[in-house]
């Protein structure tokens, strides 16, 4: 490891993450009792020009008045670039207790705008004498914002996740889709011909680098690398191949849209009890391994060694957060 030790972000579970609309207080409730992890009440994308302020105060009331259980709770404001952010989160921060848990920045382009942000919360809860730091978790959904994702990552303490945001990036980027996640038939390759003269074409993963790259600044700063929407809340297996892919390259959880894909986002970001369980057998052998004086230890006919273990206590601090809530 090295010398520069990494300060991981504040433990959650973050498998789910269901996206509601301020506007649509009706749907507050349903959330409310929901199986998701964390809950996004969203004042930006979701929210029509002319509703933002209402938007604004369905939120504050949902803050003070509906019992969210153990979820964490979180709210998108509105972009640096808009008239409505600086008044979402002094309103929110204000007018509300405690049960606020984290606030999502859109579009972060660059660390400076993280800073700002943080600022201006840092001096609304010094002015209000909040105790409980509220956390950021950051949507990476431009051009910009991917260029300078190393140091939007390490831009603040509060920082706790970095999330995918694939329908703005797509339109930063000029990408020939207008799809909200998924596959694109053009991109794929071609085979060689066979022996027969035969060529098989793969579809590929159009989103394969930008998730990666995201989930590789993420875990240099100790955060969590969420994935975001996919549009077709229709399509379960779609939703479950495109988890399956983010989750292979390290992501933590995914977006859900709607209620339909929380179930989904859970399933595909918890680990088995066939994983867990030999996880815990990894790190009994370890610990045997050690009190021995080994560096490593075959366990069913495989080598483990101190790798595995981290693996292996990733999986089971998992366990142990999904048992506690």
């Amino acid at each position: 490891m090295s010398f520069q030790i990494v300060e991981q972000a504040a433990a959650r579970l973050n498998r789910s993450e269901l996206a509601v609309p301020g506007s649509r207080p009706e749907f507050f409730e349903k959330a409310a009792t929901s199986a998701a992890d964390i809950v996004v009440l969203d004042l930006e994308d979701a929210v029509a020009p002319d509703d933002k302020e209402r938007a604004r105060k369905n939120v504050i009331a949902a803050l003070n008045e509906i019992d969210w259980g153990h979820r964490a709770l979180s709210v998108r404001i509105n972009g640096l670039d808009t008239g409505y952010m600086y008044r979402d989160v002094i309103d929110l921060l204000e007018q509300t207790g405690d049960r606020l848990d984290l606030i999502m920045l859109p579009k972060v382009g660059n660390a400076a705008d993280v800073y700002a942000v943080d600022m201006l919360v840092s001096q609304v809860e010094q002015a209000k004498g909040r105790t409980k730091r509220v956390g950021f978790e950051l949507i990476i959904e431009t051009a910009q914002g991917m260029a300078d994702v190393d140091a939007i990552a390490t831009a603040s303490p509060r920082n706790e996740s970095l999330h995918f945001g694939v329908a703005d990036y797509a339109a930063s980027t000029h990408a020939r889709t207008t799809n909200i996640g998924g596959p694109h038939p053009d991109y794929g390759v071609l085979t060689d011909a066979m022996e027969g003269g035969e060529r098989a074409y793969h579809w590929g993963d159009m989103w394969h680098y930008a998730v990666s790259r995201m989930v590789v600044a993420a875990r240099a700063a100790g955060l969590r690398p969420i994935d975001g929407a996919f549009g077709d809340f229709s399509d379960p297996d779609g939703y479950r191949a495109q988890g399956h892919r983010a989750g292979v390259l390290g992501c933590e959880g995914k977006w859900a849209i709607h209620p339909s894909q929380v179930a989904l986002a859970n399933e595909l970001f918890s680990p088995s009890e066939q994983d867990v369980a030999r996880a815990r057998r990894i790190m009994a052998a370890m610990d045997r391994a050690q009190r021995d004086g080994a560096g490593a230890v075959a366990l069913d006919g495989r080598m483990i060694d101190i790798a595995s273990i981290r693996q292996a206590e990733n999986l089971v601090r998992k366990a142990d957060q999904m048992a506690f809530c």
